[in-house]
């Protein structure tokens, strides 16, 4: 076999892993955030002031917020249910330490403090779970998408062939809902009136670049003969021209549909679609092509799996369009948002029973069909990392008021404080100390240019596939390679931070 016919069968015929394994998973980015901005408090609580030095911020965010993650999906897979209890173990020591350091100066009740804590206001502008689970979702996307092709990535983790759960099948779907949550129809503010096809016209604007660069991979990767999984999406698509596509569809259904019912838009699309594939030849189609034996002959048949997913992909971005506005309503307190974690976590309960009575009345989950038990595992699962990160940032804001005048950045800026935590001594947040922190975090960095550093991504694992003979790699060489892999690229997204670089032209 040749080496590119070796890479192929690599990445080939995959039956993912268990949804427990990848909700463990899902639990360490939340965690290592966690942990960030507990180290950060701790260093103020003994230095009295920030970490001001560019350099060693940027080296604490890699150490602490990336390298645990490649860590994590490759030597150590196969503890991989004990990583978080250690992180959490780790998390917990420091927030004891800040606490009983804390009490020893303030000799408050801790209960006084939980109710101070519950009637603190955040900021109601700024909502940073979001932001953070966009630039996660990349950078674990970022991460796999180079790691797959080393042995030391676990072959269940890689995309499933037909069925099953593979942690880069749902980073797939992860990209489409992180995307949902900031397009222009949940953006707007609720009272402003707009043409109705306003957002229909921004995003035929602001996909040209992703249809670029799908245009840029397809002529890229048939011109140097690069492994490719003709499965994924058939032969000439990709998934940027699914993104693209989802985008676009989904701002002419909202525009013509009440955005407060994208959820009932979604669900109905989602039901039909599944219903389709279950009563109809068109299950067969996708996994056998015309002729039932394969074929790739014309342009539906080549692109059958790229082109009929996107109705499923569609309803995730519908029904994403639903969460993104119940996130944005206005919530004036910690308690306002305790009870949405609440919502939350009733939401992936309810997602996780649907899913099982979906699998065992239809079919078991595909993200190849994009069926219906495969969007309801990717909504709950997004939701259940989200639930996680907004409970990372309400326990940094408690952790803050502990220890006053600390401030972690993109995590909530308390605005304004009860009567007794004034009398205490506590601080709200400080904007201008807070602008000054973003421009010493690796996730503002990447946020900044999410496109370019997914871009950049690609670029070097292409490069790096067709340098180094990964299948054959050492375990010492695959960590130096990707450390280096997703070092240069934070880099890069830290120097253009620094110099407040956006490269974004549409």
């Amino acid at each position: 076999m040749s080496q590119k016919e070796l890479k192929e069968a690599f990445i080939s015929n995959l039956n993912g892993t268990s949804l427990l394994e990848i909700s463990a998973g899902l639990s360490l980015p939340p965690l290592c955030l966690l942990c960030r901005g507990l180290l950060l408090i701790l260093y103020y609580l003994h230095h009295g002031k920030p970490v001001s030095s560019r350099k060693y911020s940027l080296l604490l965010d890699f150490l602490v917020l990336v390298s645990p993650l490649l860590f994590s999906c490759t030597v150590l897979s196969p503890v991989i249910f004990f990583i978080p209890v250690i992180l959490a173990a780790f998390c917990a020591g420091i927030f004891s330490k800040i606490y009983s350091q804390s009490k020893r100066e303030a000799r408050v009740p801790f209960g006084q403090i939980v109710k101070e804590f519950q009637k603190t206001c955040l900021d109601p502008e700024c909502i940073p779970a979001i932001t953070v689970f966009r630039v996660y979702v990349n950078v674990l996307t970022s991460i796999s998408i180079l790691a797959v092709d080393f042995p030391q990535y676990p072959r269940r983790y890689a995309k499933a062939e037909t069925y099953g759960t593979g942690a880069m099948d749902l980073g797939v779907g992860a990209f489409i809902f992180g995307n949902a949550l900031v397009c222009p129809e949940v953006r707007q503010k609720p009272h402003t009136t707009q043409p109705r096809f306003s957002g229909l016209a921004r995003q035929v604007f602001s996909v040209w670049p992703l249809i670029s660069l799908g245009v840029g991979r397809l002529l890229s990767v048939k011109s140097i003969e690069y492994h490719e999984h003709t499965s994924e999406y058939g032969v000439h698509w990709n998934f940027f021209f699914t993104l693209a596509l989802v985008r676009l569809a989904a701002s002419l259904l909202l525009a013509i549909f009440p955005k407060h019912k994208a959820w009932l838009v979604a669900l109905a699309m989602a039901v039909l679609y599944q219903l389709l594939l279950s009563a109809t030849s068109l299950k067969t189609f996708i996994l056998h092509g015309s002729d039932g034996r394969g074929s790739r002959l014309g342009f539906l048949d080549a692109n059958r799996e790229g082109l009929l997913s996107l109705f499923g992909y569609l309803a995730i971005y519908l029904a994403s369009v639903q969460v993104g506005l119940w996130l944005l309503r206005r919530r004036s307190s910690v308690r306002g948002w305790l009870e949405a974690l609440g919502g939350l976590a009733l939401a992936v309960l309810l997602l996780s029973v649907l899913l099982q009575l979906c699998q065992a009345c239809t079919e078991p989950v595909s993200r190849r069909l994009a069926n219906l038990p495969f969007c309801t595992w990717v909504l709950a699962h997004c939701l259940l990392l989200l639930g996680f990160f907004l409970l990372a940032d309400l326990t940094l804001v408690f952790a803050k008021l502990l220890v006053k005048g600390s401030s972690v950045p993109c995590c909530w800026e308390v605005v304004q404080l009860p009567e007794s935590g004034k009398k205490r001594g506590m601080q709200a947040g400080r904007v201008g100390r807070q602008d000054k922190l973003s421009q010493l975090c690796l996730i503002s960095a990447i946020n900044k240019n999410q496109l370019l550093f997914f871009l950049l991504a690609n670029v070097l694992t292409g490069a790096v596939n067709i340098l180094i003979d990964t299948i054959h790699s050492k375990a010492a060489l695959t960590l130096c390679i990707l450390h280096l892999y997703m070092f240069f690229n934070c880099l890069i997204m830290d120097v253009l931070h620094a110099r407040n670089i956006v490269l974004k032209f549409w």
